[in-house]
């Protein structure tokens, strides 16, 4: 089942911007799951292939609106911070569980040069943390709405797509879509039709591109939001399976980069 996690930070010294990258997260995750389970935090280190986490940037803000993926200035000791981790299989999550309930909040985490206490984790919806969340696969399926059209996204980190050898920033239905389909096919058991982006259209969009570079790469993606709409006569599975994926991409994102704070989007209900 798809866990979405909050870790609570408290730095105890100042944390720099040259440690807060994408790069630097992933690592300090690894250490948490190799903290507990070495050989699988080895494996996850080596592996290129689709992996069953993805992360979010460090966060100094409580906004429901808009997430921080860039930091020009660094953390003041003391800042009560927060950091979104999701989980895709309960294998990861089953490994990592005596991490959460032996948690030692006096224990140093290290992010570069600074020492993080995690205070505290969040698993399940919070009013004022709506990025804990946790539910089945069967439940994603079965509380789908099978008559919903209207899709809407909000990309909260940029977000772009790998398209044969090259990235693309625009967030067709089929670079959306068959992102969240790959995920939801290989982590949850329960196959859905493979052609489904074809009653799939986009009706709204107010996005932008944006460009994270650091000394080793630059990164274009688009953030903003995005509406779909499902056209046609088209049976009401289809619809399901459709909006079971819209709801999916709260734990999963979308994209390139997902284990470095890149790529997280969910679905956003529009008000009529």
């Amino acid at each position: 089942m798809p866990h979405s996690l909050v870790l609570n930070l408290l730095p105890q010294s100042p944390i720099y911007p040259a440690y807060l990258s994408g790069r630097h997260l992933h690592a300090l995750f690894l250490t948490l799951v190799s903290s507990v389970d070495k050989t699988l935090g080895d494996r996850l280190h080596a592996s290129s292939a689709d992996k069953a986490f993805t992360l979010s940037p460090l966060q100094i803000n409580k906004s429901k609106h808009n997430l921080q993926w860039e930091h020009q200035q660094l953390i003041p000791a003391g800042t009560p911070c927060w950091w979104r981790i999701s989980l895709l299989d309960d294998t990861l999550f089953n490994k990592l569980t005596q991490l959460w309930l032996n948690l030692n909040p006096k224990h140093p985490w290290h992010l570069g040069s600074a020492d993080l206490h995690i205070t505290s984790i969040l698993g399940t919806p919070q009013s004022t943390q709506p990025w804990a969340n946790a539910a089945t696969y069967a439940q994603l399926y079965e509380q789908a709405s099978d008559i919903e059209r209207e899709l809407a996204f909000r990309f909260y980190t940029p977000t772009c797509f790998r398209q044969g050898e090259f990235d693309a920033a625009l967030p067709t239905r089929e670079c959306v879509f068959n992102s969240l389909l790959h995920r939801w096919q290989k982590y949850s058991g329960i196959s859905f039709d493979p052609d489904l982006t074809a009653v799939i259209f986009p009706s709204y969009f107010n996005i932008s591109t944006t460009m994270i570079a650091d000394s080793r790469s630059k990164f274009i993606g688009c953030v903003g939001e995005i509406t779909y709409r499902v056209l046609g006569e088209v049976e009401p599975v289809i619809i399901k399976q459709i909006n079971t994926l819209a709801d999916f991409a709260l734990y999963c994102g979308a994209g390139r980069k997902t284990t470095m704070g890149m790529g997280m989007l969910r679905r956003i209900r529009l008000t009529k």
